[in-house]
C-alpha cells in the first residue's frame, strides 16, 4: 500500500507538469463521450478529490484522451482521507485505466478486484452424449443432447466474506425441451476465507465433488491448515442429490456428513475420507443381500497423484461403502499430459484411464463416458481453440458388470463450454 501511494504521489507531480506533453502525445479523443467514467470523474470533481483540467471544469463537452483520465486518476490516488464510496469510485477507474496508470508508473494490479463488489461469471455449455449398450440401441436416457446456461454470481460483503452462488437452465435440444424456462438455483452459501482457515455456509457442494460426491448438501464446513489440509462439514443432503446411492437414492432428506485430510509433499499428493449418509424416517437402503437393509452409508475413499514433470501426470481414487454388499468399490486410474487452459487459446491436453465404477460406493458420480456400474477404458483429449472456450471429447470401452452376463459398453461424449 505504501508503494502504491509513493508511486501515485510521484506519478501526481509527474502528470501535472507534463499533462501538455501527454496531450500533444495523444492527440485522439478515445474515451467515448457516454463513457461511465466521465460520470465517475464528475462526481469525484463534485466531492473535490479531482480538479478535472485545473479550472474545475471539463472543458464543456470535450472528449479526453485515455491518459489525460488516468492523469486525473493518479492524482485522485494520491489523495488521502478519501470517502469510502470515492474510494470505489477510483479502485473501479483505476482497473479500467490500468494500463495507462502503468505507463505512468502507477502500479494498479492489486485494484481490480475491488473494483466491483459484486462480480458475474458463468458459461454455456453443450454436451452430447451417446451411449450404447450391447442389444439395447436408442434406449431411453442412453443419448443425450443438452445445453446448459449457469450464472454464478459472487458478492463481497468485506475483505474475508464473500456470498456465492450458482444458478442453472438447461434444455434437451434433441426435444427442443427443458426446464420449462425455469432457472434453479443450485447452491447459495457465505464463505470466510482467513490465513489457513476457511467456512462455509449454507448450500454447497462437499469434498470430492470432482469424483464421488458431484452434488451439493445444506449445512455448514470448515477447513483448516497449510501443508495439511483438515476438512469437516455435516448438515443435510435430499433425494435429488443422492441418485446414486443404492438403487433408488434417497426418498427423504437425510443426515450427511464428511471429514477428509489431504497433503502435499513435493510432486505427490493424497488425500483420505469418509463419507456418512443417514437415512430417515424409517426409510432403508436396498443395497443388502439376502433382503437385509440399512439405513446408512460408510463410503471410505482415498485419493492421490503424483507429477512427473509439468507436463506429465497420475492421479487415482479408490472408494468402497462398508455398509453394501454388492456395487460396493469404486476406482479410477488415470494417466494426464499436460491441458487445455481456456485462458491461453491454442492449449490442449489428453489422457488415458481405466474406471470401475460401482453404484453404491458414490455419493453421487462426476464421470462422463464411463456410466455407473462399468468398468471401462477411456480416452479423451481437450482443446482450447480461443479464449475461454474449451472443447474435450471422450470415448469409452468397457463392460456392464451389474447384468449377467456383462454387456459390452461404448459411449461417445463431446462437451464445448464458453466461459463468461
Amino acid at each position: 500500500m505504501k508503494k502504491t501511494l509513493v508511486s501515485a504521489l510521484t506519478a501526481a507531480l509527474v502528470v501535472g507538469a507534463a499533462s501538455t506533453t501527454f496531450a500533444a502525445a495523444n492527440p485522439f479523443s478515445d474515451v467515448p463521450s457516454d463513457h461511465w467514467a466521465y460520470d465517475a470523474v464528475t462526481q469525484l470533481a463534485k466531492d473535490g478529490v479531482i480538479e478535472g483540467y485545473g479550472d474545475t471544469t471539463f472543458q464543456g463537452n470535450k472528449n479526453i484522451t485515455r491518459y489525460e483520465m488516468a492523469q486525473m486518476v493518479a492524482k485522485a490516488m494520491a489523495k488521502s482521507n478519501v470517502p469510502q464510496n470515492d474510494k470505489a469510485l477510483i479502485d473501479k477507474l483505476a482497473a479500467e485505466f490500468s494500463d495507462e496508470l502503468n505507463n505512468l508508473g502507477v502500479r494498479v494490479s492489486a485494484l481490480e478486484k475491488n473494483a466491483d463488489k459484486v462480480k458475474w461469471n458463468g458459461l454455456a455449455e453443450y454436451t452430447l452424449d451417446r451411449h450404447n449398450v450391447e442389444h439395447q440401441a436408442d434406449a431411453e436416457g442412453d443419448h443425450k443432447n443438452d445445453l446448459t446456461f449457469r450464472l454464478e454470481p459472487s458478492a463481497e460483503v468485506n475483505n474475508n466474506w464473500h456470498v456465492k452462488a450458482r444458478l442453472d437452465a438447461s434444455t434437451d435440444l434433441a426435444k427442443d425441451a427443458g426446464s420449462d424456462g425455469k432457472v434453479t438455483l443450485k447452491r447459495a452459501w457465505a464463505q470466510g476465507d482467513y490465513t489457513n482457515f476457511s467456512v462455509k455456509l449454507g448450500k454447497f457442494a462437499p469434498i470430492d465433488n470432482d469424483l464421488i460426491a458431484d452434488t451439493t448438501f445444506s449445512g455448514a464446513e470448515v477447513s483448516f491448515g497449510k501443508v495439511a489440509k483438515f476438512t469437516l462439514g455435516g448438515g443435510r443432503i435430499s433425494d435429488d442429490d443422492t441418485e446414486v446411492l443404492g438403487e433408488n437414492g434417497l426418498s427423504n432428506a437425510g443426515d450427511y456428513m464428511y471429514v477428509g485430510g489431504d497433503a502435499t509433499i513435493g510432486k505427490l499428493y493424497g488425500g483420505a475420507r469418509w463419507h456418512y449418509v443417514k437415512a430417515k424416517n424409517g426409510e432403508k437402503f436396498d443395497y443388502k443381500d439376502n433382503n437385509g437393509t440399512t439405513d446408512q452409508a460408510n463410503i471410505w475413499a482415498l485419493r492421490g497423484g503424483y507429477n512427473f514433470d509439468k507436463n506429465v501426470g497420475f492421479n487415482g481414487f479408490y472408494s468402497e461403502n462398508a455398509d453394501a454388499d454388492s456395487l460396493n468399490k469404486a476406482g479410477s486410474a488415470e494417466l494426464t499430459y499436460k491441458g487445455a487452459q481456456r485462458e491461453n487459446a491454442g492449449t490442449w491436453g489428453a489422457w488415458v484411464a481405466y474406471r470401475h465404477l460401482g453404484q453404491n460406493a458414490m455419493v453421487n458420480s462426476t464421470f462422463d463416458a464411463v456410466h455407473l456400474n462399468e468398468k471401462s477404458w477411456e480416452l479423451g483429449a481437450n482443446y482450447a481453440p480461443f479464449k475461454n472456450v474449451v472443447a474435450q471429447v471422450r470415448y469409452a470401452d468397457g463392460k456392464n458388470f451389474k447384468t449377467s452376463p456383462n454387456k459390452d459398453v461404448h459411449d461417445f461424449w463431446g462437451r464445448v463450454d464458453f466461459f463468461f
